[in-house]
């Protein structure tokens, strides 16, 4: 077990002030989750100092405390580009506490001013009406991600040192967030770290011992079997074991000198020494008391140490005993703060010394605030990859692969730069992106062998099949001023759902901040989708990822469903060239009809929704029935429905309305992008029946039109749970989206369709029919599904 408690003493100047920083830190800490008045004691505590509800969590502070002191004389020593990353995120009193020590924290809120008034704004604001969170947010200068939810951070951390060489980010992992699904899988994060164009990540594994409630699982499994895990993981290392100060700040002390010239002797050895086998990066074990320098026993139960030091360790109310209050005040001067803070409430010059200067406080580096460091990406003209479409329906090879040539050359065009990354689980040559390999590589550090294809030590394509890690790497990337794109399985990509949130709520929250700037938008490529899993079956089919999406705040989210690759190359376009956005894109990757040559596909996505007027037949008069789609299969099955309508009731005066932005169809007083009242009913009327074949569930798009004038005449058709293994075809037909049930649905709709609708509905029964007979002796779709191709006059002759 590698340990430093025998190696050589640090400086002792060094380490007293590196424990009155801590102590400073602690003490404040414990100010923010009690005090509201008297910061400093300058008379004795009372109820009337204390905040009327008590909030946060003290459990994992004073080691992150205890961290952050001794990170900040590494980067003094060593003159590291360091960041912070506080994976225990409810530990919020610390990574505020430091901020402030530092300085940053008066920085960019002047009127928490480093005096004994700012102390006592910042100790009220702490979880309080008004103020800021209990976790690490975006509020605090130096956070790197959302703090409310555990299990990012690690891989947050890589995400962060991909292509900047010079970075550290420093990764306090908490024991309970080790647990997680994505935080146990980010171990095997370096495995792809690249020693020569990326940065390091240190982990420190701070190993308290409890949850909320619980023992932690590596607490409880011995330090032999701890250090064969995270061995067997490629990691070396090294542990931090007690509980008495002295001998901890010797030992952490000891053991950061050791691991900063690991890390620089990997580095040496990849960039100057040519050394090509992976290396096994160091990290530190932390473990420490849970609560550690807080109250030892509470009503005669244990409290450092135990489960009960996980948030608010004493209680005090009017309920509560009054020793407790004694209690505070002593654990509170335990600190010291006479030695701490002048008279005036500044922390003291000769400690605040010891902190690094400018940008190399991890409060104030900029990779914290990523928009500082964001550079538009070189962009080819997304026109030069078009799709030649002289007539609408042309065959098409599918619009993922004709998008593939053009992120080529956006990774081509942006290799100087580096600033530009795809992430994929395993999905990037499935979801037909391979043209990216023709210009680069899949990062890879493990072993390779004969027959492997794509992998070096360097990439602008990272592939684990994680979707945890590939958004987490990703929303590193970004959150530290580069750009992405995150391809996926539609079905899959609700694996992410929780992490979306939490970037989501990120972007809100940073918006209105502004110190904050502006980072490059998270974009998801969503192929491989519901409408052609027929080979895959049930359990890849769900579309249901963009109902989850749009829950979040208008500002932020955006949903584009291109109808063929032109258009997909237009939303692409835009989307990279986006800020402080989630964009969702759905494509198909199968062959496909192409309906828009480039031009009018640039027209079109740039107003987000608009009638086609070559596919419609109601240009002189109002329409009998709208026909809108929104997708590229539903918009297949559309205009193979409006066919059929042309001609066997060529009478009907039928519109046809495509939607690329389905934010467009939310009242503008809901979304930004949404048309306004007098435009939508231009469009669908206010009491024509609407017909509306839809990529995802039904129940979404009513969702977005409940305000409209004509939302009761609204019929939509989309998926309906059902799927299994069966042909392209029969998904629609199984889900009603077909172009048989859609004129069916208009037949039933429009008492213009008449006697000639009826036998016209009776035959399409009868080929629905056909249809279910054929596919199951013939294992494909009928002949003239198969073969079907749009022509306004005859592509609708049934046989």
């Amino acid at each position: 077990m590698a340990t430093h408690l025998d190696c050589p003493p640090a400086d002792a100047g060094s380490l007293r002030g590196i424990d009155a920083w801590w102590r400073a830190a602690n003490y404040l800490s414990v100010g923010q989750i009690y005090l509201r008045a008297n910061p400093l004691l300058r008379e004795p505590l009372a109820p009337a100092h204390i905040k009327r509800m008590l909030l946060g969590h003290w459990g994992t502070t004073p080691g992150q405390n205890f961290i952050y002191a001794h990170l900040n004389r590494v980067i003094r020593q060593h003159d590291l580009d360091m960041l912070y990353l506080s994976g225990p995120g409810h530990g919020g009193p610390a990574v505020v506490a430091n901020a402030y020590l530092d300085g940053t924290y008066s920085e960019v809120y002047p009127q928490i001013g480093r005096d004994e008034a700012g102390l006592q704004r910042l100790f009220k604001q702490f979880s309080f009406p008004g103020g800021i969170a209990s976790h690490a947010s975006p509020e605090c200068p130096g956070s790197m991600h959302e703090g409310g939810e555990l299990g990012y951070s690690l891989s947050h951390a890589f995400g962060a040192v991909f292509d900047n060489p010079g970075l550290i980010a420093a990764c306090v992992v908490g024991d309970g967030e080790a647990e997680t699904g994505p935080l146990a899988t980010a171990w095997h994060s370096n495995k792809f770290l690249d020693p020569v164009g990326d940065g390091a990540v240190l982990p420190i594994l701070h190993l308290n011992g409890y949850k909320i409630a619980n023992p932690t699982v590596l607490a409880r499994i011995g330090h032999d079997e701890l250090e064969q895990l995270l061995r067997g993981y490629g990691w070396t290392p090294h542990f931090v074991v007690g509980s008495e100060p002295a001998a901890m700040h010797q030992a952490m002390a000891a053991t950061l000198d050791a691991v900063v010239a690991q890390i620089r002797q990997i580095q040496r050895d990849a960039r100057e020494g040519g050394v090509t086998t992976r290396p096994r990066w160091p990290m530190i074990v932390l473990d420490s008391p849970k609560g550690w320098t807080g109250p030892a026993v509470v009503d005669g139960r244990p409290n450092e140490g135990t489960f009960r030091a996980h948030q608010v360790p004493l209680s005090i109310s009017s309920t509560s005993p009054p020793e407790h209050l004694a209690q505070l005040e002593a654990w509170l001067r335990s600190y010291r703060p006479e030695e701490l803070f002048d008279e005036e409430g500044r922390f003291r010059a000769e400690w605040a010394a010891l902190a690094p200067t400018g940008t190399r406080r991890m409060s104030a580096n900029p990779h914290s605030n990523g928009g500082l460091l964001l550079r538009d990406l070189n962009m080819p003209d997304f026109r030069d990859y078009a799709v030649d479409v002289p007539i609408p329906g042309v065959p098409g090879i599918g619009d993922t692969r004709v998008l593939g040539p053009f992120l080529r050359d956006v990774i081509r065009g942006n290799a100087e730069q580096r600033n530009f990354r795809m992430f994929g689980p395993d999905e990037t040559l499935s979801n037909g992106l391979g043209a990216a390999f023709e210009v680069t590589d899949r990062q890879w550090q493990a072993t390779t062998l004969p027959g492997d294809e794509f992998l070096a030590p360097s990439g602008r394509v990272v592939e684990m099949l994680s979707e945890h890690q590939c958004e987490g790497w990703l929303e590193g990337y970004l959150l530290t001023g580069r750009h992405g794109l995150f391809n996926c399985y539609e079905a899959f990509i609700h694996i992410v759902d929780a992490m979306f949130n939490q970037h989501a709520k990120w972007l809100k929250m940073t918006a209105a901040i502004p110190w904050r700037r502006k980072i490059a938008s998270l974009n998801y490529l969503l192929a491989s989708h519901v409408w052609r899993q027929d080979h895959n079956g049930f359990t890849h089919q769900d579309p249901g990822f963009i109902d989850h999406v749009i829950n979040k705040k208008a500002s932020i989210v955006r949903v584009y469903l291109p109808p063929d690759a032109n258009c997909l190359l237009s939303v692409m376009d835009h989307c990279l060239r986006s800020r402080h956005y989630v964009n969702v894109v759905v494509a198909g990757k199968h062959p496909a009809p192409q309906w828009l040559a480039m031009d009018a596909a640039a027209s079109h996505c740039s107003q987000g929704i608009g009638l086609w007027p070559w596919a419609s037949s109601d240009q002189h008069d109002e329409p009998d029935v709208v026909m809108a789609c929104a997708g590229d299969v539903p918009t297949l099955e559309t205009l193979a429905a409006m066919s059929i309508l042309r001609r066997y009731l060529p009478e009907l005066k039928v519109r046809v309305v495509n939607v690329v932005d389905l934010m467009k169809l939310q009242s503008p007083s809901e979304h930004p992008h949404g048309l306004d009242d007098d435009d939508f009913d231009q469009l669908f009327t206010r009491d024509t029946p609407v017909i509306f074949a839809f990529h995802g569930y039904p129940t979404l798009i009513h969702r977005l039109t409940y305000r409209r004038a004509n939302h009761d005449n609204l019929h939509v058709h989309g998926y309906r749970e059902e799927g299994t293994i069966t042909t392209a075809f029969d998904m629609t037909v199984l889900n009603q989206l077909d172009r048989f049930h859609l004129v069916i649905d208009v037949i039933n709709r429009v008492p213009r369709a008449g006697e000639r609708g009826i036998y016209l509905k009776q035959k399409l029964l009868d080929k629905l029919v056909e249809h279910k007979r054929y596919i199951d002796e013939n294992g494909e779709d009928l002949p003239e599904i198969r073969n079907w191709a749009w022509s306004a006059e005859t592509a609708g002759m049934l046989a």
